[in-house]
This record gives C-alpha cells, sequence and structure tokens, in this order.
C-alpha cells in the first residue's frame, strides 16, 4: 500500500510538471500578437513608422523565449477604441495616453509596464508669452517624463486677437475664449481634451471644454494644426511639440508662411504624465510583461527602433506601476464630477 501510494504521488508530481512545462510552453507561443497606436498622428504615417516593430518585437521576444509568429499594428480611430480594445482582450499592447490608461484600467484588465521617456524642450515656462519669441521650440538632451498641453492661437482674427491680450500682459476672460472655435481631441486625449478642461476650470469656475459655445472634435493633431493654420479654429489644444511636428507641412501646404510667427501661445497647463505602453489582462500574463518591459527597453536602444518610436517623440522608456496614474484618475474624476 504504501509503495503504491508513493508511485501516485510521483506519477501526479510528474503529470502536474509536464501539464505546468506545456502550459508555460503554449504561453510562450503566438501566432500573433495585437499592437494598438492611438491616432495622435496621421494613421499612414504611424503605420509606415512603426513598420520596424514588428520584426524587432519578435525579434527581441525570443530573446526573452517567446515565438511570436506576426506582429499586427494597428491605429485604432479613436484613443477610447484602443483603451477598449485592451480592456476586451483584443489587442494584447496599446500605446496610449496617461488618461486613457486611467480610464480603462478601472477594470484591472488592463496594466501598464512602462511610460515613455522623451526630450525635454528649451522653453518650459507655465507662463504662455514666454513661449512666444518667434523662435522655434528645441529638444534638450535632458529625458523627461512628462509633458505640457499647450493651447494655441491660430492665423484667425480672433486668434490673433487673443495672442495680442496674452502678449500683452492682461488676462483673458471667459467671454474672450468663449467668443473663439475651438479643436479639441476626444475626451480621453491628455493633452487634447483632459488637461486642457483643468485649466479652463481652474480659471473659470469649473467651465471646460464641454462648455464651450464653438467647439470642433478633431481627428488627430495633424487636423488641429491644419485648422489652426486655414482659420478654421481660432484655438487648439494639444501637446508641446505640435509646430515642431507640423512645421514643414504648416509652410509647404497649409499657409505658406512661418508656424513659429503666425501661432502664438495662450495657457500652458500642469505637466502630464508621458504615454504609456499598457497590456491586456486577458492576453498578457505577469511573466510575459517582464519580458515585454525588457524588449522595448532594448528596442529604443536600437537605431532602428530610435526611428521607430520617434513618431510619437519617445526616446526610451522607463518601469512605473499602476500608482502612478492615480493623479490622472483625480483628474479624469474631478472632470466627470463637473460635468
Amino acid at each position: 500500500m504504501k509503495k503504491y501510494f508513493i508511485a501516485l504521488v510521483v506519477m501526479l508530481l510528474f503529470l502536474a510538471g509536464c501539464s505546468a512545462k506545456g502550459n508555460e510552453t503554449s504561453s510562450k507561443e503566438f501566432d500573433e500578437i495585437t499592437v494598438f497606436f492611438v491616432p495622435s498622428r496621421d494613421p499612414k504615417e504611424v503605420e509606415t513608422k512603426t513598420e520596424p516593430l514588428k520584426q524587432l518585437i519578435i525579434d527581441e521576444m525570443k530573446k526573452e523565449g517567446y515565438t511570436i509568429g506576426a506582429v499586427n499594428i494597428e491605429v485604432s480611430p479613436t484613443y477610447e477604441s484602443a483603451g477598449e480594445a485592451l480592456d476586451a482582450g483584443k489587442a494584447h499592447i496599446g500605446f496610449i495616453p496617461a488618461s486613457t490608461y486611467a480610464l480603462y484600467s478601472a477594470d484591472k484588465n488592463v496594466d501598464v509596464i512602462l511610460a515613455a521617456a522623451r526630450d525635454g524642450l528649451n522653453k518650459d515656462s507655465v507662463e504662455a508669452k514666454d513661449w512666444n519669441d518667434g523662435e522655434p521650440t528645441l529638444p534638450v538632451e535632458e529625458q523627461v517624463t512628462y509633458y505640457r498641453s499647450l493651447i494655441y492661437a491660430g492665423t484667425s482674427p480672433k486668434g490673433r486677437e487673443l495672442a495680442e491680450i496674452v502678449n500683452s500682459g492682461k488676462e483673458l476672460t471667459w467671454e474672450n475664449l468663449n467668443g473663439a472655435t475651438w479643436c479639441h481631441s476626444n475626451t480621453t486625449s491628455s493633452a487634447g481634451y483632459v488637461q486642457p478642461s483643468v485649466w479652463l476650470a481652474e480659471r473659470f469656475d469649473g467651465k471646460m471644454i464641454e462648455n464651450l459655445d464653438n467647439k470642433i472634435e478633431v481627428t488627430g493633431y495633424p487636423d488641429t494644426a491644419a485648422r489652426l493654420a486655414t482659420g478654421q479654429c481660432d484655438v487648439g489644444v494639444g501637446y508641446a511639440d505640435i509646430r515642431r511636428d507640423y512645421e514643414k507641412n504648416w509652410t509647404d501646404e497649409w499657409s505658406k508662411e512661418n508656424i513659429w510667427k503666425e501661432t502664438d501661445i495662450i495657457g500652458v497647463t500642469d505637466k502630464i504624465m508621458n504615454d504609456t505602453i499598457s497590456v491586456s489582462n486577458k492576453l498578457v500574463d505577469a511573466d510575459m510583461k517582464v519580458a515585454l518591459q525588457k524588449a522595448f527597453k532594448e528596442i529604443a536602444k536600437t537605431e532602428s527602433g530610435k526611428e521607430a518610436i520617434s513618431i510619437y517623440n519617445h526616446t526610451g522608456y522607463q518601469e512605473v506601476t499602476d500608482a502612478d496614474y492615480d493623479p490622472s484618475r483625480k483628474v479624469l474624476e474631478a472632470l466627470k464630477d463637473r460635468q
């Protein structure tokens, strides 16, 4: 009986070991994984620029013991749809903003694994007129884990009127701003909606973008820049590199003039946590999260990797925790309470 018991235990341990090994093998083999990007840049440009990431991810994950047959890269139509894809287990990885992560991580189906590092800028003042010297905003060597959203005045007569008020040292009123047509992104965009709304709310008794009389939801920052150039929008909101990123389009296609002289900053938000690389907990387990962290850090060190991630002005990645995004959750909750 004793021998039978020992043999049974050995057999069960053997079977358990085989089962564990089989699960480990299957969890490290993928016919395809899907990566989502948000449409903060032109979708076709994103698809072209990030094409090298497909093989880079396959190669780096292979070093971590993962076999991936193919990497599918998609640009979501909205920020929300990228968050929804991760939440529903329809995408393995998503490059999404902090506020989008804060919103879609509520049910614990989405987890952040890395935050982007960016080049700092030679202008970082909270005073709007300090950005309006007519000179380009340029990157510096210092790496930062935050960025700011700026409120831009464009080429229209109303845009020039608002710029003149700010540059003369006077304060803008709600009536000044509410009389303008605003371009903004969708409601989970950190730089294109959330933080500019907080900026308004802090100055004008809780009023935010939602309360403006004239506003246009755009498809992405290229759309914002083009509409500012052509006067379709008096005011646009977005990240601080917009003018640098679309200077050539502005001169060659939209306005034919100098973007640094035809636009001015009329508002500067608080710091915003950098974009995330987030994963779906329905598709990515704890071991794979660690492997992806290592893989993307290594990818960012290669020349082809640097070129691919430069589409979003990322220069590298740093590990972060879910708790780092509690401030973003508080902002979203505050906005929800004011609506």
